[in-house]
C-alpha cells in the first residue's frame, strides 16, 4: 500500500474562482525528456493537470526500443499490428505519483491509447485505469466528457471515435455546448489529442475531417482556447476559424512534446521540399479529407510557401504548458521549454488569452442546423 496522499479537488463553477495553476502536458511517454519534464511541472507546482493524449507509450515499447521513429507505419511497414507491453502502464503510474497524488489529472486518449487486440479490442488499458465524468456530463461514453473546473467548462473530445455531425458525440456536443453558463463559467476550454491547425509537415491536416464536421460548433458557441498534442513540438496560432484570421475564433495551441521516444518533430511544412503529399498523413481513424486552399495566401495550394499567418509561433523543443486564468476576462498562457528548468522565470513562449466576447454577441445567436 501507498502512502496516503492529499489533493484540492477542482472549485466549484463560479465566475471568480479558478484552479490556481493548470499543467497542459501532451505526448508525454516514459523517457529522459519525460522526466525533465515532469520536474518542470511539479517546481511549477499546479493544481490541476490536463494530459492531451498519448500517455505511456506501451504500445511501442517492444517495437522501437530506444531508437524512437517519428513515423511508426514508415519504419514498420511490415509489422501487423503496435504490440503493447502491459507492465509499461504500470511504470507510467509510478514514474507519475510525485505529481498526481498531489494534483488531480483529468485525461483525453491519442492514438497511442488505441493498443489494438484480438476481437477487436481497443483502449482497455485506458478505459481500465482512467476513470472520467462521462455519466455526469450527460455522455455515453468515456472518450468524450466536460467537466467545470472554477470558471472554466472544459470540453474533452474522442478524435478516434466517431466525430462526424450525424453521430452521438456530435449530438452529446451540441447539448453539452448548449447548456454552459457563462456567467457561471466565463471561459469554455476544449481538449483533444490530434491537432485541426498545425504547420508542421508531421501529422499535416491529419484530421482535416474533424475539423470539417466539428469547426463551426465550437465557432458558434466561442469557443476560448483549444489544447492538442500529437505533433511532437510546440505550436501557438492566432484566433483563427476556417484557417482565416477571425477574433471571434479560438487560440488553438499544440503541445504534443512531454517527451516521447518519437523524436522532436521540426520540418515545417511551408518550407521547400518539406509539403507532404495527399498520400501522406492518414489517420488511425476516420476519413481522409486532405484540401487544396481556395483562397488566401496559399490559394491553389496544399501547402503554405511560408508560415501562415494563423501560425503566432512554434519551436521544436519538449515542454509543457500552465495556464492561470485570472479572472473571466484575462487568462496567461506559459510554454516551459525542458531546457529552461534551471533558470529563474524563464519560458519559451508567454501571451495574455482575452476573453472580449461583446465583440461576437451577433453571431454567437445564430443557430447551425
Amino acid at each position: 500500500m501507498s502512502e496516503e496522499h492529499v489533493f484540492e479537488t477542482l472549485p466549484l463553477p463560479s465566475p471568480n474562482a479558478y484552479p490556481h495553476r493548470i499543467a497542459i502536458i501532451g505526448d508525454l511517454g516514459l523517457t529522459s525528456n519525460s522526466s525533465t519534464t515532469i520536474d518542470h511541472v511539479i517546481v511549477n507546482d499546479p493544481s490541476m493537470i490536463l494530459m492531451v493524449g498519448d500517455l505511456t507509450y506501451a504500445n511501442q515499447y517492444l517495437t522501437t526500443g530506444g531508437k524512437g521513429a517519428p513515423c511508426y507505419s514508415c519504419a514498420f511497414p511490415d509489422a501487423p499490428i503496435r504490440e503493447t507491453y502491459q507492465p509499461r502502464w504500470d511504470g507510467w503510474g509510478r514514474f507519475m505519483e510525485p505529481l498526481i497524488s498531489s494534483s488531480p489529472m483529468m485525461v483525453i486518449e491519442g492514438n497511442h491509447e488505441i493498443e489494438p487486440q484480438v476481437s477487436g479490442i481497443t483502449f482497455k488499458s485506458y478505459l481500465t485505469r482512467y476513470a472520467v465524468p462521462s455519466e455526469e456530463s450527460g455522455s455515453n461514453s468515456n472518450f468524450y466528457y466536460s467537466f467545470d473546473a472554477g470558471g472554466i467548462h472544459f470540453v474533452m473530445l474522442g478524435a478516434y471515435v466517431d466525430y462526424n455531425s450525424t453521430g452521438a458525440q456530435y449530438s452529446w456536443l451540441k447539448q453539452d455546448l448548449n447548456q454552459v453558463d457563462r456567467a457561471k463559467t466565463p471561459w469554455l476550454v476544449a481538449a483533444w489529442h490530434p491537432p485541426w491547425y498545425n504547420s508542421y509537415s508531421s501529422h499535416y491536416q491529419e484530421f482535416e475531417c474533424m475539423r470539417q464536421e466539428m469547426e463551426a460548433l465550437l465557432y458558434q458557441y466561442r469557443v476560448d482556447i483549444v489544447f492538442s498534442g500529437h505533433v511532437h513540438a510546440y505550436e501557438r496560432m492566432n484566433r483563427v476559424y476556417n484557417y482565416t484570421l477571425d477574433p471571434c475564433g479560438p487560440v488553438y495551441i499544440t503541445v504534443g512534446d512531454g517527451g516521447n521516444i518519437e523524436k522532436v518533430d521540426v520540418d515545417h511544412a511551408d518550407e521547400p521540399g518539406n509539403c507532404p503529399s495527399a498520400g501522406d498523413n492518414i489517420p488511425e481513424f476516420g476519413g481522409v479529407c486532405h484540401i487544396n486552399f481556395s483562397s488566401g495566401p496559399a490559394e491553389g495550394k496544399f501547402c503554405w510557401d511560408k508560415q501562415p499567418e494563423w501560425s503566432a509561433f512554434r519551436e521544436s523543443s519538449f515542454g509543457h504548458g500552465i495556464l492561470e486564468v485570472v479572472n473571466s476576462t484575462y487568462a496567461l498562457w506559459t510554454w516551459h521549454r525542458n531546457q529552461d528548468i534551471y533558470k529563474d522565470d524563464s519560458h519559451g513562449d508567454q501571451i495574455y488569452v482575452v476573453r472580449q466576447p461583446e465583440l461576437c454577441i451577433a453571431s454567437t445567436l445564430e443557430v447551425i442546423s
